[in-house]
């Protein structure tokens, strides 16, 4: 592609779907531990769930409402839906050979064994038939299909089994449609018989049968001494599914799931009781409009049957290969006995400025000093136990705070109403909008609302997508303001996954500002002014757009600036066109964009002081974090809010400045690693492609998380990080 050619925005879904290549790459990885690439597969399948019932159903309902004109990279929604579909069937395939070539044969070499049906030997089928006969078979429910009506699948993405049946006229047992034919003189076609089709002929019956979703997926079925076998709970229906039609004959059976629009929401000026009107959407999304057909096989009369009762096109059904729905299938990647076939275990480490003093409180140093959590190299707990130290003391007066996704079983939400029974004000912001966790957080929202706990269901149009947290104590010198602001959710199981940073401080001016933010989105208040946090959608976009501007009026040939920032995605338009017009100016700009990026680098006269990394590897890249020169005054930012649409134009998001020179300094040395990055690392081309970061010696390699973990592991242990390398954040020579 020639400069000329180069796209100004590259497409948002496109992107996102190149992004789950990368993902599949470390599947394909052999270098990557066994089960660490049957996890990565897994990943891939649940982010193309997601992906379908959202962006795929958003561009359907595009089409079908004959909406016309281009996204911001030029294509109409059926360029964008073809361009889709192929490119994720592409993925899907080297998915599927990825699993069934090379992963699967390996872990059966390794001693674990997927035992399938048409292939068990003697003993396993007779654990197999035992096992269906006592644990499965009493829980299925066959349904028939009697063309024409709705295909009998409620469900999103929920797994079932399809037959395609004919009576067995030479066995002996009666059948109900028999009874009804002989008392209605067989006139007309009878379930017996089938519905006709066009030309005449018979169809074979269809029925089909859900896969119970309180059985468990994985069925390990008994062998040899150090060998793990597992057969799947739809095989074990496959081999013993003659069992569920006496008197009839199978004559073609498979798996599919249907993928359904989840992209559904609550009309919030018509819908009195919120909750309500949620529900009843957490509901519509069982029956909602088919997206997606996917089946082991293509082509044949069985998905044939499925597709026409589905209303679907031929391009929407994906012949995906067994097993379906691998997602389910990440408890694998777990097996204890295997260890050898995973990464090094990393377990969080004491965050460095955190070490107490002996005879310290945990009040009385963050009094002293801003904290900086790198999560997941350090641990989350610090801010786990500070709600919870706070819920039993008696001097704390309230505790307010947000909450966007948290663990079902989440300690937080428990130190939360053990403060409301303790007589403190306790408030919680619970974001019932939160796609995919709405029902979570429902459940939580009524029981936090049984003990005491003031909640609030978020915000009329707007996602309420900020992390802050505030305990208010009463101490000898006054009221103190604890006060917490991070870019990842308080759950503390993702905390564990997600590399997210947070700050810990008391400083007098933040918490001042922080308390008006809380007061806005609880009550009645105007829109606070805020000079320290900036708050979406009222003010951050235009900030962030005012430093971008900022650096590039100060550029020139002997200081030209430097803009780093690492996000989650970028795809808004104002922040690229800002960031183009910075490098225009000579300002040197670094992204670490892990997803979505609509920004086109390297492009002569537009983009060639634009470098962009992504990194996939064990931990989710999920912080945000902005850092400007602005002319050796440097200023360092942390944020909720990736650079998106949706973040800086239609939640309600947070941006912070580090103000400890301490903590820029940490910051400034985490984009240095970063980007030092060669073995994780992707680089995006001008034409939309990624490539890996330049290797070089074996002595030479940085893998970034690798590299926090250690230095958090040596911090730990001796105070100090032993052998620690210094990375120069790397420069276009002027």
């Amino acid at each position: 592609m020639s400069d000329a050619d180069a796209p100004r925005y590259f497409s948002r879904d496109l992107s996102w779907v190149e992004f789950n290549a990368r993902v599949l790459e470390e599947a394909l990885d052999e270098d990557v531990p066994l089960l660490e690439r049957w996890k990565f597969l897994c990943i891939v399948a649940s982010n193309f769930d997601e992906f379908f019932m959202v962006r795929v159903a958003s561009l359907k309902r595009q089409i079908k409402k004959g909406t016309s004109g281009v996204d911001p990279s030029g294509l109409s929604p059926e360029t964008q839906l073809s361009r889709i579909i192929a490119r994720s069937k592409e993925i899907i395939t080297a998915k599927y050979e990825c699993l069934w070539n090379d992963i699967l044969p390996r872990l059966e070499q390794e001693g674990i064994v997927w035992a399938r049906t048409g292939a068990y030997s003697g003993s396993q089928r007779t654990f197999v038939r035992d096992f269906f006969n006592r644990e499965i078979f009493p829980v299925l429910t066959p349904v028939r299909h009697e063309e024409p009506g709705a295909l009998p699948v409620p469900g999103n993405n929920r797994l079932h089994i399809a037959f395609l049946l004919e009576p067995d006229e030479d066995s002996e047992m009666r059948r109900l449609g028999d009874y009804a034919a002989a008392e209605e003189g067989a006139a007309g076609p009878t379930p017996r018989q089938g519905p006709r089709t066009g030309q005449g002929e018979q169809e074979e019956l269809l029925a089909v049968v859900q896969l119970p979703p309180a059985l468990e997926r994985i069925i390990y079925v008994p062998e040899q001494e150090n060998r793990i076998t597992f057969t799947l709970l739809e095989d074990a229906i496959l081999e013993n599914a003659q069992q569920l039609f006496p008197g009839y004959r199978i004559n073609r059976q498979g798996c599919f799931r249907v993928t359904r629009d989840a992209d559904l929401g609550v009309d919030e000026e018509r819908d009195e009781d919120f909750v309500e009107a949620m529900e009843q959407v957490l509901e519509s999304r069982e029956y909602s409009d088919a997206v997606r057909l996917s089946v082991v096989e293509d082509g044949d009369r069985l998905s044939e049957r499925l597709r026409r009762a589905l209303g679907l096109d031929e391009r929407d059904v994906y012949a995906k290969g067994s097993p379906l729905a691998m997602g389910d299938l990440m408890p694998l990647a777990h097996i204890s006995g295997f260890d050898h076939l995973r990464d090094e275990h990393m377990p969080p480490m004491p965050p460095r400025d955190l070490s107490q003093e002996e005879g310290t409180s945990f009040w009385d140093t963050l009094k002293r000093r801003d904290v900086l959590l790198h999560q997941p190299y350090e641990s989350f707990e610090p801010v786990v136990r500070l709600i919870q130290d706070a819920a039993g003391d008696p001097e704390v007066l309230s505790i307010k705070m947000t909450l966007y996704r948290t663990s079902g079983d989440s300690p937080i939400v428990g130190a939360l109403e053990e403060a409301a029974e303790n007589g403190k004000q306790v408030t919680v912001l619970l974001e019932l909008k939160a796609r995919f966790d709405e029902q979570r957080n429902i459940r939580w929202a009524e029981h936090l609302e049984r003990v005491g706990v003031i909640v609030i269901y978020g915000i009329a149009q707007l996602k309420v997508h900020a992390k802050a947290l505030m305990i208010v104590r009463r101490e000898s010198e006054g009221v103190v303001r604890y006060v917490h602001l991070g870019t990842g959710n308080y759950n503390d199981k993702t905390a564990k996954l997600y590399s997210d940073f947070g700050v810990l401080t008391t400083r007098e001016e933040t918490a001042y500002e922080l308390n008006l933010f809380f007061n806005a989105i609880s009550g009645y208040s105007a829109i606070p002014a805020l000079n320290r946090l900036a708050l979406a959608p009222v003010g951050l976009k235009t900030r962030l757009l005012q430093l971008i501007d900022r650096e590039r009026r100060r550029a020139s040939p002997e200081a030209p600036g430097l803009i780093m920032a690492k996000v989650n995605s970028l795809s808004h338009p104002e922040i690229i066109d800002a960031l183009y017009r910075a490098s225009q100016a000579g300002v040197k700009v670094m992204l670490n964009v892990r997803g979505i990026c609509m920004l086109v680098p390297g492009v002569p006269g537009l983009s060639e002081n634009i470098t962009v990394v992504s990194i996939v590897d064990r931990f989710l890249e999920h912080g945000r974090a902005f850092y400007f020169e602005n002319g050796g005054a440097e200023e360092m930012y942390l944020s909720s809010a990736d650079w998106m649409p949706r973040n800086l134009d239609r939640r309600v998001e947070l941006m912070f400045p580090v103000e400890s020179a301490a903590l820029k300094r940490r910051l400034k040395h985490v984009f240095e690693v970063t980007f030092a990055d060669n073995v994780k690392a992707r680089v995006l081309q001008p034409d939309g492609s990624w490539e890996r970061a330049a290797k070089g010696g074996r002595e030479s390699e940085v893998r970034s998380q690798k590299v926090f973990y250690e230095e958090a592991k040596s911090y730990a242990q001796a105070g100090e990080p032993a052998n620690r390398k210094e990375f120069s954040v790397r420069r276009k020579p002027l």
